[in-house]
This record gives structure tokens, C-alpha cells and sequence, in this order.
């Protein structure tokens, strides 16, 4: 697995924890962008994933 892939992927769990946390303390706007950052890191991960596998397939 790649390096980047393994990265984005602990910054995609770790955006989701720090957005329950948020959401829980009851600031819906800073949960908002946790949830937004989540979003981002997981598409990065797959984004990673999916070149590797493609690189290692041709």
C-alpha cells in the first residue's frame, strides 16, 4: 500500500473522530468542516489506491 495512501487514510479517521467530537460539544459548523476534511482524505486515499493498482496492472 502506498505511503500517501496509508496517510490518508489516518487523517481520514482522524477527521471523522474530531468531527463526532464536534458534533457531540454541539459546534455544527466546525463539525461541518471535519466532515468536509474526511471527505477530502478519503478521496485522496482512493485516489492512491487506484493508481497503484492500475500501475502495477499494466
Amino acid at each position: 500500500m502506498p505511503r500517501l495512501a496509508l496517510y490518508a487514510i489516518a487523517v481520514c479517521v482522524l477527521a471523522v473522530v474530531a468531527a463526532v467530537i464536534s458534533f457531540v460539544q454541539g459546534s455544527g459548523l466546525l463539525g461541518i468542516l471535519w466532515v468536509l476534511l474526511a471527505g477530502l482524505s478519503s478521496n485522496m486515499a482512493w485516489f492512491y489506491l487506484r493508481r497503484q493498482r492500475v500501475r502495477s496492472a499494466g
